[in-house]
């Protein structure tokens, strides 16, 4: 397997930084949208894997193997060449600080690729929530499956009502979680071959996840996918979700994807994209 160091991935990045802010708005929208999708299926697939699993595993293990399954989406928008918001917080200002695109692209860039994960998300969500989130018996009797319950649980979890602390607390988090994500995209730069760039995408969005940092892109789709599915549940399975459900909402949402998506734009902005430019500054212009 080979290995570019640095020096050689930070321009490609910025390249393709470029080569993404240039597209136009209906492509741009298109493949944020799978990348939406795809992001949902990584965490449809964590919710699936680790319903149930708490009670006799701890809840160390179980975030870990869910954190192992999830990035299963970020593989795939990478590796297709799908547009994830996240990824290009620091793709885009690389390209910036080069020169290559004004900041007004990047701009540009970012609120297309948002909006389209955010259409992607909710189109899976909605696919989830018709099919293995609900079940509905030879009466027409439709109620919640196990996942579904679970998933309903999470969403109920991140629109809970909260504070300025509470703000603060998924803003910082959610700074983590940016890092992490677009250190996972430049390491996927790193490596020529499939298997490499599996692994450098792997450990640190596997990282994010285990370490119960909020990732808004996923949230795009957990959020949406319990609303969807909370309205088949059966007064016994409102019962185990708990008294919390009355605070999931499309407008409590908002108090969860606002801060995660500033959180996870200013993460890679800073963190990767501008600080590894600041660090090879003298190379990248030499």
């Amino acid at each position: 397997m080979s290995y570019h160091p640095p020096i050689s991935i930070l321009p490609a990045g910025s390249d393709l930084g470029a080569y993404k802010a240039q597209l136009p708005a209906w492509n741009l929208l298109l493949r944020s949208a799978m990348s939406g999708a795809y992001i949902g299926m990584g965490a449809a697939l964590m919710v699936a894997v680790t319903t149930g699993m708490e009670l006799t595993l701890g809840a160390g293990l179980v975030r870990f193997i869910g954190g192992a399954v999830f990035p299963l989406g970020v593989i795939l928008t990478v590796l297709t060449g799908a547009e994830l918001f996240t990824g290009d917080a620091m793709l885009a200002p690389l390209a910036a600080c080069r020169n290559q695109i004004s900041w007004l692209m990047v701009v540009r860039l970012w609120v297309l690729a948002w909006a389209g994960n955010f259409i992607g998300a909710i189109f899976f969500a909605a696919i989830m929530s018709a099919g293995p989130l609900t079940f509905t018996d030879s009466s027409g009797f439709t109620s919640a499956t196990v996942a579904g319950i679970s998933t309903v649980s999470i969403a109920t979890a991140k629109c809970s009502t909260m504070g300025l602390g509470g703000f603060f607390s998924l803003f910082v988090g959610s700074l983590a979680a940016g890092w992490l994500v677009n250190l996972g995209v430049l390491l996927a730069l790193c490596a020529d071959d499939v298997i490499g760039k599996i692994m450098g995408i792997w450990f640190p969005v596997m990282a994010m996840m285990a370490s119960g940092l909020d990732h808004a892109v996923t949230n795009m789709y957990l959020i949406p996918a319990g609303l969807l599915t909370a309205g088949d549940l059966t007064p016994l399975q409102v019962a185990q979700v708990g008294p919390g459900i009355a605070n999931l909402g499309w407008s409590t949402m908002w108090n969860n994807l606002i801060p995660a998506s500033l959180g996870n734009l200013i993460g890679g902005l800073f963190f990767v994209g501008l600080l590894y430019w600041l660090s090879f500054k003298k190379e990248l212009e030499g």
